[in-house]
């Protein structure tokens, strides 16, 4: 039976407290859901909480990393695909989650919300820029959920994969 792959998407080194902190719950609650949990792999930022918050909840975590420098990634990935693709593994993560959950942003994490939209995937943004979440939903009210907390986001995933069903 396949699995269920949850996508946590966000910046790595201008996190701040508050995305790390509500990537770690993600990471916990993807857990317990028995979910499996993709970010981009590396041990910075958004990624590397997320898939500390997984694996403290004893779930499984793949990291799709840019580079083939295995020496920068998270302690907390189990699986990690190296591409040497750069950016252009942004699509790998998307294509590659059921839902997509972008906690807080950056460019790339911006890029990856529009690789997202592009095909048609729904994406959760877990973020307070209110720049961020009126731009995305202009591009696609149909496909973007805002979510103010990361219970609210699982909450959200369960309707997607509901609704997918």
């Amino acid at each position: 039976m396949k699995k269920t792959i949850i996508g946590v998407m966000g910046p790595g080194a201008n996190a701040t407290e508050t995305d790390l902190e509500n990537a770690y719950e993600l990471g916990q609650l993807i857990a317990q859901e028995g979910w499996v949990l993709l970010t981009g792999g590396r041990n910075a930022g958004v990624m590397d909480a997320a898939s500390k918050g997984a694996k403290f909840a004893n779930g499984l975590t793949i990291g799709v990393l840019p580079t083939n420098d295995t020496s920068a990634v998270s302690d907390a990935v189990d699986i990690a695909i190296v591409t040497d693709m750069g950016n252009a593994r942004n699509n790998i993560n998307v294509l590659s989650s059921d839902v997509v959950i972008a906690c807080g942003m950056g460019a790339g994490t911006a890029s990856e919300i529009a690789l997202a939209l592009k095909n048609h995937k729904k994406v959760i943004l877990l973020t307070n820029h209110p720049e961020s979440k009126a731009f995305f939903q202009s591009l696609s009210e149909d496909s973007i959920l805002i979510a103010n907390t990361p219970a609210a986001a699982i909450e959200m995933v369960r309707g997607v994969l509901t609704d997918r069903h």
